[in-house]
């Protein structure tokens, strides 16, 4: 089982009325909840770790997650409303602004004693829940538990504007890298963290501080990675008409899971003997789901009966 731990919210996404008129839709989302929808929606056993709200915004997420086939048994639930971000699409990238004090997310505390580990083979986090003191504790506090038997992924997948202090920020991202087998991040989240360095070095660094797989996403460029023993691997991503692009980050790291447990190459041992073609072939397959997601609104990763048959 893959579990995913961090953030569940509602989006709320840009659209127009009938008479023209600017609205605002809401649809589920948060980074490390659409991660593992769209794992288990690629058939892979997965479940949620998180604070979700029982408000109405909350019986949403649940509804959602439980659809797609999430297990929750895990989640706590809480009278404290839910996370709302705002999303605002401009150019290629997606800004969102977040209303997130006193929420179900940010007051998850982690209860060694309510959360099940039998089968669990990777625990992926990162996102809005590193952001802040108590989230990332609270995750580091579990990874601390868990690591020294399951594979650890994390996609920092930043945000800027909940940042206060950039360089603490960016020193608990390298701390939690440190703490990772698998690091996944975008080209925009490689800027905002790493400036102007190049890819290669920095991912050479990650791979000699305990990383086993980097993986850079470039958007419709596709995705570069490094691993210890196969090397440097590029996959590129299918021309397709953009929506737009909303999740098709978090599609892509839950496709790149569900990839390495179909290839039983999710386990750390088993990810560090991986092999060049392998790795392309969960890549590739990555950058196919990542794409299909960016042909519908919002954070809408596919499900395994909806993709070509030659997708994997």
């Amino acid at each position: 089982m893959l579990l995913s731990c961090g953030d569940a919210l509602i989006d709320f996404l840009p659209s127009w009325t009938a008479d023209g008129r600017e609205a605002m839709t809401p649809a589920v989302g948060g980074s490390c909840l659409n991660i593992a929808i769209g794992s288990a929606r690629l058939d892979v056993p997965t479940g949620f770790v998180g604070g979700i709200s029982t408000d109405t915004f909350g019986k949403m997420i649940a509804d959602h997650a439980a659809t797609s086939g999430v297990d929750l048994s895990r989640a706590t639930r809480s009278d404290h409303q839910a996370t709302l971000a705002f999303a605002r699409v401009t150019g290629t990238e997606t800004q969102y602004a977040f209303y997130d004090a006193d929420t179900a997310s940010r007051n998850w505390t982690y209860r060694r004693e309510a959360i099940a580990l039998d089968g669990v083979t990777c625990l992926h986090t990162g996102s809005t829940t590193l952001v802040h003191d108590k989230g990332a504790a609270e995750t580091l506090a579990f990874i601390e538990d868990v690591r020294a038997n399951v594979t650890i992924a994390l996609d920092p997948n930043c945000r800027p504007n909940l940042v206060k202090d950039k360089e603490a920020y960016r020193a608990r991202m390298l701390a939690f890298c440190g703490k990772a087998d698998i690091v996944k991040m975008s080209d925009v989240d490689f800027a905002y963290l790493f400036g102007d360095e190049v890819y290669a070095a920095r991912a050479e660094a990650l791979l000699s501080g305990g990383a086993s797989l980097v993986v850079i996403t470039r958007g419709n460029e596709g995705a570069s990675a490094w691993h210890r023993r196969a090397g440097a691997i590029e996959a590129q991503s299918p021309v397709v008409k953009v929506v737009d692009t909303i999740g098709a980050g978090d599609s892509f790291q839950a496709a790149l899971l569900a990839a390495l447990h179909r290839l039983d190459r999710i386990a750390r041992r088993r990810l560090h003997d991986i092999s060049a073609a392998e790795l392309t072939r969960a890549l590739s397959f990555a950058c196919k789901c990542a794409a299909f997601t960016c042909t519908r609104p919002g954070a809408d990763p596919p499900r395994s009966r909806e993709l070509p048959a030659d997708t994997w």
